[in-house]
């Protein structure tokens, strides 16, 4: 995120500064409503985090509860979810790079879940699954709705 100096913005501390530090903020936000600045973030994910599947959502809830309640079953699960198709972040890797990957994943939850690392790892990783469930669904449905 680019927080630099914009034109028209004071540069230094002034006897005023905290005052026109918040007008200058309040004249940005000003700006980028009236159809200014268009900015857009993504997420750089690493290659254990992209090797996470979108899975049907019903498949992604199941994962979430198994790594809940044993850590890193869900996410075993969702390994094999990829050698049944579903698709992941990593179009660029083989199939089965991105199935060891998840099995990688997997055993780091397994392992590290004594000392209570992996077993909150695990269900951030099941939530991620769900969210990504969710947004692969929202996409297939503006999709359909495009067609129509």
């Amino acid at each position: 995120m680019d927080h630099g100096l914009k034109e028209g913005d004071a540069a230094g501390p002034t006897a005023g500064g905290a005052a026109r530090g918040n007008n200058a903020a309040a004249t940005t936000a000003a700006a980028s409503s009236s159809g200014g600045v268009v900015v857009q973030v993504r997420e750089k994910k690493g290659p254990l985090r992209a090797a996470i599947p979108y899975m049907p959502f019903p498949v992604a809830v199941l994962c979430l509860f198994l790594n809940t309640f044993v850590p890193g079953l869900g996410t075993f699960v969702s390994a094999f979810t990829v050698l049944c198709g579903a698709r992941t972040d990593l179009p660029d890797r083989h199939i089965c790079c991105v199935f060891w990957l998840n099995i990688a994943a997997a055993l780091i939850q397994i392992l590290t879940a004594i000392v209570m690392v992996g077993w909150i790892m695990s269900i951030f990783w099941g939530m991620d699954m769900v969210i990504l469930a969710i947004s692969q669904e929202r996409r297939c449905r503006s999709a359909e709705s495009d067609l129509h």
